[in-house]
Order: structure tokens, then sequence, then C-alpha cells
């Protein structure tokens, strides 16, 4: 902390006056030394020799000066690293001490009770939860410290090699034996730091690593896997291949070989993905170029593109090798995309549409290469195509680019993006999804339960513009979504909608419903029918909004919506998805209404409301009447379905009764609070099993709904100790039932053939 780190800009002063100086050397030498082998009084095998012992020297001249030059700049970039990583630490230490913390001169943080008040400080005497927290809170500032004086530790370490490395003469043709000066020193840490990794992952590839080794290569990723050069000197060095065999003997080691150090190698594994994903971003120039546009090719061609270029090209051939066996086969696709899978960075768009739409061209000329054969490799899933989509999910931008009929939306239309149809199409030009295929007297083919994972969360995310949502978070039905995503959104409900056919595949149900859910405000008008601006526009799918130039309007046909919407409610979470959605954008549409709003502009929002959840009735009963939904009895589907929509915590809110009020939810849910409220004091006053049947069955019942919903709401925003107050909400409830009853007969026409 008091090293004057300024020493480290004096020094490289010195050592670029030292190049100076034996640049006047050179300078010197070629005129009154070398020059004399080189003129005409002098000739013959002597002057020959001599000449060649002169060359010699005056490159020693030359390399001392380019030696010179790079120590210079090491020293220059250790101090720009150190004073940076110093400066964490110091504002790490500030940061801590305002918190009320004492952080001593070794780094310890303890608690600083000086701070406290003679209340503050008899609360935490009595307080074991007080306690606690301080406990956490000293743990949590020690490890922020711990992690600072480390990232220092680490980029010193990393100088030493680098200073280790520039003085050796890589050279050993020079004439020096390498003993001479370094003419092909480099001015740049990380490039140093990443040769003598690829050293060690060179060594790992052939057995013969060192535990010394190990804890060099995590230091070396830790410290620098966010860092260009380091990482693409690295990848460099290793090619596809290497990189591809660094992954595999990971993963051997790991699972096979050394389990109990398992830990440090999916560390290590964590390290490469990371190293992956920097080496592999584009610069900011052509990030919204698609691969295959001029600009993105004219880059390639450029000496900034040569990495890039290079290695993709490499993976194009190491991609399709098998490392396995014969009757195990494991491709390098494979196993790239499972060491890619380690990385919590986001990848580069460009990069993962490459990438996965090369892995399809590859499998369309390799059929079943991604196909799981026996047990498979440990660590390694299958298909790496449905892996990669997984990883695409986590970029959302790349997911939409990569499903959007016209491209990614950089205004260059590319009509040959059928990714959307050969993933989740239908047809003989579709993808045959890979099974899991065991060998013996007779060959089985199981389905992969994980089939189709990756592409739900990349359909979900290319639709929505977010990551996928957490298990337990609900889609809100109140999202901006661009034109590309509402493009993304049409094209995913006409490719699944099969006709009268209602089926989705299970894995894509959830998703799918999820992203749809967020379409609600669309999906009601689309339901509703109200909206001739929706009519218009339903051959493109989609229309921008004249009030938002941004934000982009879902116009997809209502029988295809329905079609698909029927096809995901075979999982009752993705129905309730969708019921609880239109639920809570209902009341969102309610609260807007201004006070004393009367004719269309307050009953038109109910009307299209009640076609939206009638929509949802017909889908229902649709779901139970179908024989050949087995995956659920009728029972258990209804009960999962009503805890998703209305079971579970109620948050803070007011419902007026007879006798005053009681608080059970806030405004943005006032009817779908009520509604659990009523069923939750139902379920809990009936433990009967068959009775709690039909408190499902009551509260599902669409009707019963639609009454507590608008009621809800109602009470609030009319004196229901009125007559008039009565007549007015049970007027609103009239139009929410009738468009109800629209919405449940225009929705079984577009069933009418599912359960035949």
């Amino acid at each position: 902390m008091s090293t004057d780190l300024a020493t480290l800009n004096t020094a490289a002063d010195r050592w670029d006056g030292m190049a100076n100086e034996f640049e006047k050397r050179e300078t010197a030498y070629r005129r009154d030394v070398h020059g004399i082998s080189l003129g005409n009084s002098w000739s013959g095998v002597s002057a020959d020799a001599a000449n060649k012992r002169f060359d010699i020297t005056l490159k020693e001249f030359q390399s001392a000066q380019t030696e010179a030059k790079a120590v210079a700049s090491l020293l220059r970039d250790a101090h720009t690293n150190l004073v940076e990583l110093r400066g964490n630490l110091k504002t790490a230490r500030q940061e801590a001490i305002e918190a009320k913390m004492k952080v001593s001169d070794q780094g310890v943080v303890t608690y600083d009770y000086s701070k406290l008040t003679e209340g503050e400080k008899n609360a935490i005497h009595h307080d074991p939860d007080y306690q606690d927290s301080v406990r956490k809170a000293v743990g949590s500032w020690q490890d922020r410290l711990d992690h600072a004086v480390k990232a220092v530790t680490d980029a010193d370490r990393g100088i030493e090699i680098a200073f280790e490395a520039v003085v050796l003469d890589s050279d050993i043709n020079d004439g020096t034996m390498g003993t001479g000066f370094n003419g092909h020193a480099q001015g740049d840490i990380e490039k140093y730091e990443a040769e003598k990794a690829a050293g060690i992952a060179t060594r790992l590839n052939n057995g013969e690593v060192s535990a010394a080794d190990i804890a060099e290569l995590r230091r070396s990723f830790r410290d620098n896997s966010g860092d260009k050069a380091f990482s693409q000197t690295l990848l460099t060095s290793l090619g596809p291949d290497g990189t591809i065999k660094l992954t595999n003997s990971l993963n051997h080691l790991a699972y096979d070989s050394d389990k109990k150090h398992k830990g440090q190698y999916m560390d290590l594994q964590g390290g490469l993905a990371d190293t992956i994903a920097t080496a592999t971003d584009v610069p900011a120039s052509v990030k919204d170029q698609p691969p295959g546009s001029k600009k993105f090719d004219d880059w390639l061609a450029s000496d900034n593109g040569k990495f890039y270029r290079q290695w993709t090209d490499g993976l194009d051939k190491y991609g399709t090798k098998n490392y396995g066996s014969k009757s195990n086969p494991l491709y390098g696709y494979q196993s790239l995309v499972g060491a890619m899978q380690h990385s919590d960075k986001k990848y580069d768009d460009q990069f993962l549409y490459q990438l996965t739409d090369d892995m399809i061209s590859a499998e369309k000329k390799q059929p079943g290469m991604f196909t799981e054969w026996g047990p498979g490799h440990d660590g390694i899933r299958a298909d790496a195509i449905d892996g990669a989509l997984d990883i695409m999910s986590k970029n959302p931008d790349a997911a939409t680019a990569f499903f959007d009929p016209a491209g990614n939306g950089s205004g260059e239309k590319h009509v040959d993006n059928d990714h959307l149809h050969y993933l989740a199409g239908s047809g003989d030009d579709t993808r045959d999804w890979p099974k899991h295929t065991i060998t013996g007297v007779t060959v089985t083919n199981l389905d992969d339960p994980l089939s189709r994972t990756g592409l739900g969360a990349a359909l979900q995310a290319g639709a929505t513009g977010h990551v996928p949502l957490p298990d337990g978070q609900e889609p809100l039905p109140t999202y901006t979504h661009s034109e590309e995503q509402a493009r993304v959104m049409n094209g995913i409900l006409n490719t699944l909608d099969q006709g009268t056919s209602t089926e989705v595949h299970e894995n894509l149900r959830v998703p799918v419903a999820q992203a749809i859910a967020e379409y609600t405000p669309d999906n009601q008008e689309i339901l509703g029918g109200l909206d001739g601006e929706y009519a218009e526009n339903m051959k493109d799918g989609y229309f921008m909004d004249e009030k938002n130039p941004n934000a982009a309007h879902l116009s997809t046909p209502a029988d295809a919506l329905v079609h698909v919407m029927r096809g995901v409610s075979e999982d009752p979470d993705a129905y309730g998805t969708l019921d609880k959605a239109e639920s809570r954008y209902i009341n969102a549409e309610l609260d807007k209404l201004p006070q004393g709003a009367t004719g269309y502009s307050e009953s038109n929002p109910l009307t299209k409301s009640g076609a939206a959840l009638g929509a949802l009735t017909a889908i229902r009963e649709d779901v139970l009447n179908d024989e050949r939904s087995s995956a659920y009895s009728d029972a258990d589907w209804k009960s999962k379905v009503a805890y998703h929509i209305i079971g579970g915590a109620v948050t803070p809110m007011t419902i007026p009764t007879a006798g005053g009020s009681i608080a059970v939810g806030d405004g943005l849910q006032r009817g779908v609070d009520t509604v659990a409220w009523v069923w939750g004091n139902d379920m809990k006053a009936d433990a009967d099993a068959k009775a709690n049947e039909g408190i499902n069955d009551r509260y599902l019942d669409a009707n019963k709904q639609m009454q507590l919903l608008v009621h809800g709401w109602g009470s609030e925003r009319y004196d229901m100790g009125t007559q008039e107050g009565k007549d007015h909400v049970q007027g609103l409830t009239n139009e929410i039932l009738s468009g109800h009853t629209r919405g449940v007969s225009n929705a079984k026409a577009y069933l009418t053939d599912t359960t035949n």
C-alpha cells in the first residue's frame, strides 16, 4: 500500500533511454565495423566470415533495442495494472470503514463498535439476529478485501512471469544459440502469461502436469480471462484442436482419474470458457452486423479480424472431428459447447450465431452426429446445438437475431434464416432431434429428458428481449417489445401452430407460455377482435406503435394464437401463467381508467378481457376433455393450475368487507388477490380432498373468477353501500361476461377438430 509505484514509470523511461543508447551504438557499429566487410577493399573467405559475424553483432544491437523497449512497455503496463488494483483495494477499505467496519494494516476486518450508540450496543448485546447480521457483514467485507488483495498478488505474479520471459533469447537461429538479446520481445504482460498458460495446457493434454502447473493455470485464468490479448494469444497458441483437447482432459481428470480435485478442474473449465468468450468478442464497429454481411466480411478480411477468422475456420475442421471412440463418439463441437457452458459471461452475438449455424450445417451433412450413445461423456451434453441455444438464451439480442426471419435487424434481409423452422417446426426439412441410443442385443432409442430445453430458453429470450425467467418468477404483461422481438414471437406462434393439431413439446410449453404472457396486451386485442389495426396487419404478424416508434405490437392470427396457447396448456404451469397474466393485465387496465370514465371507454376493456378469458376457458375445457392428455389427471391438472393462479403468498392490500376491511394485497393485484383470498379461506376451512377439488372447480370457473375480479376492483372505485354503486359494478360484470361468451365461442371454433 505504501510502495511508490511511480518509480516503475521512472524505470521505464531509463529503459527507453537505454534503447536509444543501443541505437547510437548500432549506428556507429554499422558505419565503422560492419561496413568494412561490405566495401571493395576487403574480399575473400576472411571477408565473408567476418561479414557473417558482423551481421550477428549488428542484429544483437537491434535486438537489444527491442528488448529494452519491451521491458519499458512491461514496466508501464505493470504500473497501470497495479495502480488500478491498489485503487480498488483502497476503495474497498474506505467503503468498509463507511459501513462501520475497522480494517487493520494487515487487512483484517472487524466491526467498529465505537460508532454505535448506547442503545445500539445494548441491542446488539441481547439480539442474536443482530449479532448474526454483524457477523455476516464482517465476513462479506473481509471477502471483498481478500479478493482485492488476491487480485494484486495475481497481477504481481503475472508481471514476474513477463520479466522472466522478456530477457530470454527466443530465436536459436540468430547466431547466439539462444544466449543473446531477445529480438522478439513483447511489451504486453498478458501475452507472456498466455504463452506460459499454453505451455501448461499442452503438458496437461499430454498427462504431464504438476500441482504447481494447475495452480499457475488457475491463477492465469483468474487474472486474465477478461483480457483480450491474453485470451487471443492463448487460443492462438492452442488452436481449436488444442482447446478441445484441453477441455476433454479437464473433464477426464474431474470425472475419472482425479475426482477428489474435481472443483479445481471445473474452475479451470470456467476460466477456459471465459477466455473463449473474451477472445471471440467482436469490436463495436461490427457488433450489429450479421455473419455474411459485407461489413462483417470486410472486418474478417482485415488484420483486426485475423484471429476471429482463423479461429472459426479451425472450428469448422475440428468441430466435426471425433475425439472419442467409434462406439461412443465425442465430436469437437460437443466438447467446445460443453466448455462454454461453464462461463457466466455473455458470448458475442455474431460468434453464437455463426457457431450454432455452423453446427446445424454440420448436422445436416452428418445426421445423428449429436446423438448420445450409451453412457455418453460426463460433463458434456451430446446435443451441442441445444447446448449452444441455452448459452444463447443468456444473450437475448443474439437469440433474437438467430430466430428473426428477417435477419438480425441490421437492415439486411436474410431470407435464408430458417433457424426457427428447422429447430421448432415439423416436416421433412426440420430437425430430427437426437435420441439417447443404447446398443446391445437390440438398439434402444430413448427420449432425451433435456431435449429442447435450450431451444425453449432461447425462444423465450429472443421473443422477449430478456434472459429466461427463473423458477417462481412470473412474467409481467406490461413489457415493450422491439420490431425484431415481435417478429420472433409471431414466427414462434406460426411455426408451432400445426393447424388443428395442438402438440407442443413438453420442454417448450412453459418457456413459450411465459413469452406469450408478456404479449398479453396484444393477445387481448387479437382475441377481443375489436381493433381493426390488428386485423389489417395480420399478414405481417406485427406492426409498429404510432405513438412509440420503438415499440411493436404482435398481430398474429387469432386461430394460431389459440392453437399454440392450447398446445402449451397441456402443462398446468403454462396454462396458469397465461391465465394469471391475463388477470394481472385486466387489473392494470382497470386501474388506468380515469375516475368518471363512462361508455365504451369503460366497457371495452372489460369486453376484450372477457373474450381473452373466454379463450382460456375453451382451452381449459379442451385440455380436460382430451383423452390424449394423460400426463396429469383432471384433478391434478386443475389443482396445479389453481395453485399457480391463485395460490401462494398474497401481497399486502385492503379488501372492503361488510365489517370493515381486510389487508391482503396491493393495487396492481386487486382482483387477483380477491380471488386468492376467498379461495384460500375456503381451502383452509375444508380439508377434505374431494371438497378441495370442488373448490378448485369453483374458482377456476370463469364466471366466478370474473365476478371476483370486477368486484375486487369496483369495490374501491364505487360506493358499494349504495344501490347505484352495486348496479354499476354489476353492469360492468355483465360486459366482461358477455365478452367471455364470445371468446369461448370463437376459441371453440378454432379448436373444433383438435380432439378428433
